[in-house]
């Protein structure tokens, strides 16, 4: 994968390079951050679509699979100790894959100018993204048995958030609601450099609506022995 992106991250950079001329004689002219180090975050976002179901699937229906998660119930493990566990060590992992990723445009920081505010919003977004497919991948996997049916359950609900304003037809089809849920309506504005308090709030109700069905899951699971 960081074979790939470091590759459309070259092409990127020739294709800047071919142009760079011609922008500096235009008045607010895309740079470097718009040209390529954006949408190579970009590109990353929409392989962590296909890429955290496949991490999650193991993160509770694994352990239910293999029989070790009744254990740790009975071991007097909370539910949200379990769940936040399980979240944060896969998060980690994440944030450490993007980590790398956002190494590849630093390394040529030295020889380009960088809008570095917009590279930091860029960057908390794909984090933020990151955490709330995390959230719902450990959700689906607190309510399945089997991992396979837990990644899919958590492809399709990724899916469905992403496709709807990604595909410009969401506010026509459902109206604005719709348009609110969608992960796109909240991701793109960071990419483009603008935070703003919604955009964080919607992704830490996605975080803590997620997380909240997940414990909720193993709480009952734990009633019911």
């Amino acid at each position: 994968m960081l074979a790939w992106l470091g590759w459309n991250e070259l092409l990127a950079v020739g294709a800047f390079l071919k142009v760079q001329d011609r922008l500096a004689l235009l008045p607010a002219a895309p740079g470097f951050t718009d040209i390529v180090a954006v949408p190579l975050l970009a590109q990353f976002a929409e392989i962590a679509l296909l890429l955290v179901p496949l991490l999650s699937m193991q993160a509770l229906a694994g352990e239910r699979r293999a029989g070790t998660l009744s254990l740790l119930l009975a071991q007097g493990l909370s539910a949200r100790s379990i769940v936040l566990g399980k979240y944060l060590a896969q998060l980690l992992w994440l944030l450490a894959l993007l980590a790398l990723v956002l190494l590849l445009p630093l390394l040529l920081a030295p020889a380009t100018t960088l809008d570095w505010g917009k590279l930091a919003a860029a960057t908390l977004g794909i984090a933020l993204l990151l955490a709330g497919l995390l959230a719902v991948g450990v959700a689906c996997s607190s309510y399945a048995r089997q991992p396979p049916l837990a990644a899919a359950l958590a492809l399709a609900l990724t899916l469905a958030l992403w496709a709807g304003v990604a595909q410009g037809r969401a506010p026509q089809l459902a109206g604005p609601l719709l348009g609110w849920i969608s992960l796109p309506t909240h991701l793109q504005p960071l990419l483009r450099g603008l935070v703003s308090t919604s955009d964080l709030a919607y992704f830490g109700i996605l975080i803590a609506l997620a997380l909240s069905l997940a414990m909720h899951r193993l709480g009952r699971e734990r009633e019911l022995g």
